[in-house]
């Protein structure tokens, strides 16, 4: 098995070409074995409506939620868990402990960004579960990918705060996702110095490509020329459409987005892009954020004024309300929902099935619900078959503290060394039981 830099040596092809070789089996790293398995976090905000979002029944899955419905065509590869809480204490308001308490499982550092009328808190004090995911597996020449993780974006706010950061390095180091499709583009394939023209990367990567195709097996030139298919009609896109899915310039009002009109074709660009990077194997890890914990989405495509973070706030009698955000709920799930499709159409590298059978999704949220800021029920929604779990069915649990789901998820990720993970009071019985 040669290595993609002596094939490229042998060829006389540069190194600009690399990012379209990392999935190819037959120039695999020496040691892979045995099928990749992926996580991809999606984060959506303000909570949900708890009487539309959750299955009535434990169990097998018989009628999906309102808001769970676009999951339909996944309901054999659906997982909900309903009383996994988040149980954090300390400073910081209930959307800063939702949000940067979420996927670390400890609790924020002393700081000075006030929230609400609670103690002013600043970021986590712990890495995120992602991150542990994404060391572990870099550590290790048989799973390290080029960028180890990636964290995508959907209209999150420029400024940097406890709000609106889910991912961390380490204590005290919040990663900023990537909201730009095209400043994703570039990382993912290089740099595009003329935006309003923005030649391919194909271009001058033809000739060298074409060399290394006829150099390869079968099966390894269908990925290839897959993978720059791929590439070249979302560059099309792109082309088309920088002006408008650029990173907007919103009205910001203490964490607020006011106008986003072009959300769902951002959402849908970044989805593509989640999607080539795990074809093409850059990462194992990614996220996927929508907005920000407070986020104010006005979504006007679903006939819908008013801010979500404002809806949230109403109280459940109100009817008006209720449906609104069963309907902004319903959207997200069917974003995760052409998240899954998109891994559900596209073969997996060199191996069996589809990305989709050896991908999780896994679809959460900062609160339980809105208007009380509940940090009980926090959403878990997990869709593929990359873990392991046994799926499509409701699991009801006894209140258990989401550290325990994070730990079974990096268990399931190879991970299993980990006995504890966030803050170890909320760890001490290990992994959830009853998911595989």
């Amino acid at each position: 098995m040669i290595s993609r830099r002596k094939l490229l040596c042998r060829l006389g092809v540069g190194s600009a070409v690399l990012p379209f070789l990392a999935n190819l089996p037959s120039l695999a790293m020496a040691g892979s074995t045995g099928a990749r398995k992926r996580l991809v976090i999606v984060f959506s905000p303000d909570g949900v409506v708890r009487d539309q979002f959750w299955p009535k029944e434990a169990g097998a899955f018989k009628d999906l939620p309102p808001v769970l419905k676009p999951l339909e065509p996944f309901k054999d590869r659906l997982l909900t868990l309903k009383g996994v809480h988040d149980k954090v204490q300390g400073d910081g308001d209930s959307h800063m402990r939702g949000m940067g308490c979420l996927l670390t499982g400890i609790e924020l550092l002393p700081g000075n960004i006030q929230g609400g009328s609670d103690t002013p808190a600043g970021w986590a004090s712990g890495r995120s579960i992602d991150q542990e995911i994404k060391q572990f597996l870099q550590s290790q020449p048989a799973t390290a990918t080029r960028f180890g993780s990636l964290e995508f974006g959907v209209l999150v706010p420029d400024r940097a705060d406890t709000w609106t950061r889910m991912i961390y390095a380490g204590p005290n180091k919040p990663v900023t996702p990537i909201d730009d499709p095209y400043q994703m583009f570039s990382k993912l394939y290089g740099q595009v110095k003329d935006r309003q023209s923005m030649r391919s990367v194909l271009d001058e990567l033809h000739e060298d490509l074409a060399k290394v195709s006829a150099a390869l097996p079968a099966e390894d030139r269908r990925i290839l020329e897959d993978h720059t298919t791929l590439v070249r009609e979302f560059e099309r896109e792109l082309s088309t459409q920088h002006a408008e899915v650029a990173h907007a310039e919103p009205v910001l009002e203490q964490g607020l987005i006011e106008q986003n009109d072009q959300m769902p074709k951002i959402s849908r660009m970044q989805i593509e892009l989640v999607v080539a990077s795990l074809a093409a194997n850059f990462t194992q890890v990614a996220s996927l954020q929508y907005t920000n914990s407070v986020g104010q989405p006005h979504m006007k495509w679903l006939g819908i004024d008013e801010g979500q973070h404002s809806l949230s706030h109403e109280s459940n009698t109100n009817a008006d309300a209720q449906e609104k955000l069963t309907k902004i709920g319903a959207w997200y799930a069917g974003e995760v929902a052409h998240l899954a499709t998109r891994l559900a159409q596209t073969p997996e590298p060199g191996g069996d099935g589809s990305l989709l059978d050896h991908t999780t999704i896994l679809w959460t949220n900062e609160l339980g619900e809105g208007n009380s800021h509940s940090l009980d029920d926090i959403p878990w929604v997990l869709v593929g078959n990359g873990l392991g779990f046994t799926m499509g069915r409701a699991i009801q649990c006894a209140g258990l503290p989401h550290n325990r789901l994070h730990l079974s998820i990096a268990h399931a990720m190879g991970l299993t060394e980990m006995k504890r993970f966030g803050n170890p009071d909320y760890c001490g019985d290990g992994p959830l039981t009853g998911l595989v």
